[in-house]
Order: structure tokens, then sequence, then C-alpha cells
């Protein structure tokens, strides 16, 4: 499964870079602003139930650096308010990551960061495209890696550099009725 959203991942990124080599200049981005420091997170400011998906870390909280004491407890957070189904599928995505060799785990990361470098607009284009993919039938998905894998990095390159193909124009709403005899 992890394997097939690689594939997949990797498929949608490379289309999104290749469109994203537009002509156009690209506009300077506006300077950062100045982000404060994450101010330590006390361990007594956690909810019990935080502290007791956190309590590994209860001895060395007081060492840890205030950013990895927010992201843990912001993760905490974020699983509290998971349903039981979300938690199985978060938990069986960790096993996977964690079973995945580093240097897959870093070419994931980097990806993710391409992806997140894009316009709001590519991402969108991503996002709608990795899920036609999810929905066609496995046999297709099958189909589209294995070809994908035969070709050579310039055939790639070329299939990427398509221009995607245009969309039909959304549907108008009827006109609201008239009244009168106007």
């Amino acid at each position: 499964m992890i394997r097939a959203l690689l594939i997949c991942a990797g498929l949608v990124l490379a289309a999104a870079s290749a469109s994203a080599q537009a002509p156009a200049a690209p506009e300077p981005a506006p300077p950062a602003a100045p982000t404060a420091p994450a101010a330590p997170k006390t361990w007594a400011s956690m909810s019990p139930q935080q502290q007791q998906l956190l309590k590994s870390y209860q001895g060395k909280w007081d060492s840890l650096p205030p950013e990895r004491q927010q992201s843990l407890a912001n993760g905490s957070q974020r699983w509290l308010s998971m349903s039981p189904e979300q938690r199985s599928s978060a938990q069986q995505r960790f096993t996977q990551w964690r079973a995945m060799p580093p240097e897959q785990r870093q070419q994931l990361r980097q990806r993710w960061q391409q992806y997140k470098s894009l316009p709001p607009e590519q991402q969108q284009r991503v996002r709608e495209s990795f899920n036609r993919f999810r929905q066609m039938p496995p046999e297709r998905r099958m189909e589209l890696r294995k070809q994908w894998r035969q070709m050579s990095p310039e055939q790639r390159r070329g299939v990427n550099q398509r221009p995607a193909a245009p969309r039909p124009p959304a549907p108008r709403p009827p006109p609201p009725p008239r009244r009168g005899g106007r």
C-alpha cells in the first residue's frame, strides 16, 4: 500500500513539478515575519489524557526543546480528537513508516517539501489527480504503475509536460423564476 502511494505521489509530484516550470517569472516571496521562539509547555498544562499518551516523556519533558514539547502536545491533541477508525489507520501508517528504510523516508520528506512549495492551485491539482488515481480500479492503477516503471526518464518528462486535459465548464444554476408579467 505504501509503495503504491509512493509511486502515485511520485507520479503526481513529477507531473506537478513539470507544469510548475511555467515561463512566467516567479513573484518574490514576501519577507518572512520573524517568528517568536516557541514557549516551553509545562507538563501540568496538558490534560490528563495527553499526559497519559505522553507518559514516556514525563521524566525528560523539561529537557526537551520547546518546539518538540509543542509538537508532542499538538500531536497528542490530534490523536485524542480522532475516531477509533482514524487512530487505527494512523497507527498502521506509522508502523509502515517505521518499517521503511531511511532513504525511502528521506525521499518522502523531500517530496512532501516539494509539494508544500507548490502554489495552492497546483497543490489542489495534485490532490485532484491523486484522488482520481485512487478511485481507479486496482487493475488500472497497476497497469499505469507498470507503464510508468517501463518508461525512460525522457519519456516520463514528456508525459509530465503534456498540458492537463481541459475541464468541462461547471453547470450553471437555472435562472430564478420570473414574477409578474414582465
